[in-house]
């Protein structure tokens, strides 16, 4: 009895692509402990870069894109992709059923469930899921990061090793310029 009421819902959850938004500068654990997780929840998961002009970021569009495909190659359901503008126009663009947004603490649900509220106003067949990094990354993020990395500090373990040779050449050439 039980197996004939799971069938017509694992049909109904089919097929669903979602999307994990983010400036990703740089990718940190935190976000790809996440885009791990979310993989093994969707069927496709696209990483959306957002382009935003008004915002100063450490690695050019380019830079982070090539970072977020090289930290997600060996993953077959996960793509990057690049947007501007609404999150909500761009996932009816992609025909994508759900956000996926990350929660480090309180500080960051406040923001989130407000932006989750406007987007379900403006596309209300879109759904936004919460999702908590496992506890060594909760506290991450990449203003973090890049602030650790700038003083002279170590960020082994709060990216991955390629963003972090990345970052170590990035941080260095901009002190050089200064």
């Amino acid at each position: 009895m039980r197996v004939a009421l799971v069938r017509p819902l694992l049909r109904h959850m089919s097929n669903i692509l979602a999307i994990y938004p983010g400036s990703f500068d740089p990718i940190t654990n935190g976000h790809f402990d996440l885009i791990q997780r979310s993989s093994r929840i969707f069927d496709h998961l696209i990483v959306a870069l957002l382009t935003n002009a008004e915002k100063q970021p450490l690695f050019s569009v380019e830079e982070r894109v090539e970072m977020l495909e090289e930290v997600t190659r060996d993953m077959e359901n996960v793509s990057v992709g690049t947007f501007s503008g609404l999150l909500v126009e761009y996932a009816v663009q992609k025909k994508a059923r759900a956000i996926v947004r990350g929660i480090r603490a309180f500080s960051d649900y406040e923001y989130e469930i407000q932006m989750a509220l406007t987007n379900r106003k403006l596309q209300p067949k879109l759904e936004t899921l919460f999702l908590m990094p496992a506890e060594e990354y909760a506290y991450i993020s990449s203003r973090l990061v890049k602030e650790i990395c700038r003083h002279g500090g170590s960020v082994k373990g709060l990216v991955p090793p390629l963003v972090e040779r990345r970052l170590r050449k990035k941080v260095v050439s901009t002190i050089d310029e200064v």
